[in-house]
């Protein structure tokens, strides 16, 4: 059985967790190469610069560690509504599955106003990757067992799309909704009213869009 953390590692803790929350929201209004550690080292409210390098080396561990913990909320996030989803239908739809890629993300920054600060900061990695944007979103938030049985749902949803076809349209799925959600989030109000509602609901109907379209003569070869 585990202890619980004594004072020393809960102030532990709360340090790492103000660094992490004040990169993301520097990131998020000035750009990751506008920021240094003496800015999120003074936006954390901590008067030493070392204290970035004692808990995460240096900006590269701290920025890992934000998406560790952010990946795990988006994950937990999905599997609750995949969870309620199959208590409700005896088989979900595509359009079902096209919420549950961006619904997670979308409804933890709607929320909490720290998480939108991440979407906003860096959801537009994955539009820029210059590797595969599937295999790079499966290894963070689109991971996890719920990630991968969504993804299987989503093959059998698409028996019409050969294995190349597919691969090609998740990977414009995934830049695609990777790019919306950053330009949205920097939006006043980006998760509230009805505004807010009409962009996620808009951007799944354009997600399921893209994702049943027929292959065209010219795309089939």
């Amino acid at each position: 059985m585990n202890s619980p953390p004594n004072g020393l590692q809960l102030r532990s803790l709360a340090t790492q967790t103000a660094l992490m929350d004040a990169a993301e929201t520097l990131i998020a209004n000035n750009g990751a190469h506008r920021v240094t550690i003496k800015d999120i080292v003074r936006e954390a409210g901590q008067k030493n610069e070392s204290v970035l390098q004692y808990h995460f080396r240096n900006i590269q561990g701290l920025i890992a560690a934000i998406h560790q913990r952010r990946n795990q909320q988006i994950r937990e996030k999905r599997a609750q509504m995949l969870k309620k989803l199959e208590g409700s239908k005896s088989k979900l739809t595509l359009h079902d599955l096209c919420e549950l890629m961006v619904y997670p993300t979308f409804s933890l920054a709607r929320t909490d106003n720290q998480f939108r600060h991440y979407a906003a900061a860096f959801s537009h990695e994955i539009v820029l990757s210059e590797d595969s944007a599937l295999t790079k979103v499966s290894k963070s938030g689109g991971g996890g067992k719920s990630g991968m049985k969504v993804g299987d749902l989503l093959r059998q949803a698409l028996p019409h799309l050969d294995t190349a076809t597919y691969q090609a349209r998740m990977e414009l799925a995934v830049r695609m909704c990777s790019a919306a959600v950053s330009n949205h989030m920097r939006n006043k109000r980006p998760t509230k009213g009805p505004a807010a509602d009409f962009f996620i609901s808009n951007l799944v109907d354009a997600l399921e869009g893209l994702l049943i379209a027929k292959p065209s003569l010219k795309t089939k070869g």
